[in-house]
Parts: C-alpha cells; structure tokens; sequence
C-alpha cells in the first residue's frame, strides 16, 4: 500500500472532522444563542460538510479495502466522519497502526 492512500484519507478526516465541528457550532449558534447569520454559516458548512464527506467515505474505503481491514473496523472508521471530534481520534489510532506496516514494506527493486 502506498503512503499516499493514508494521506489522502488524514487529510479528508481533518478536514471533515472541522467541518463538523463547526457545523455543530453554528447549530448552536442558530438554535441556542439565535445569533444573526448563523443560518447562512450553518447552510454553507453543512454543504460542504456534506460533499468532502463524500469524499471521505470513497477515500476511507479504499484505504480501508487496500489495508484489507475486517468489515467493523471500516464500518468504525466510516462512522468516525458523522461524530463530532472522533474523525481526529480515529484518525491518529488508524495512522499509528499503518505507519508501521507502510515503513516495515520493503521498496521495489527496480531492474536494469
């Protein structure tokens, strides 16, 4: 497997963990504090939420079926990105486990 498929996913769980913490915010935002303008904050994190968590699933399944990962631990990993915060400790869990096994592969002996 190659770094760049673990990359690709860290990047998405950040970037999906942010959004869904901001996106709880603005909810409270907009339904606790009633605070002007947090409906339109809500509405363009929530999209956006929405689209790169897409993104996220495509990409945490192709890490998690390249990883060769038993069905629950890639239904875990795929959940992590709709739980506020988890997606940032799933993440650093899945990357602690596969940078070991990415470092431990040998590299390909290129022929002459």
């Amino acid at each position: 497997m190659k770094k760049s498929v673990l990359t690709r996913y860290r990047v998405l769980a950040y970037v999906t963990g942010v959004l869904l913490v901001l996106l709880c915010l603005g909810m409270i935002a907009k339904y606790v504090l009633d605070v002007d303008g947090a409906a339109d904050f809500t509405r363009v994190v929530a999209i956006a939420h929405g689209w790169l968590y897409v993104l996220y699933l495509v990409f945490a399944f192709d890490l998690g079926s390249k990883a060769k990962w038993p069905v629950a631990k890639q239904l875990w990993v795929l959940l992590a990105g709709t739980i506020p915060t988890a997606a940032f400790f799933v993440e650093r869990k899945i990357s602690h486990e596969l940078d070991g096994k990415i470092a431990g592969e040998s590299p390909a002996v290129a022929k002459a």
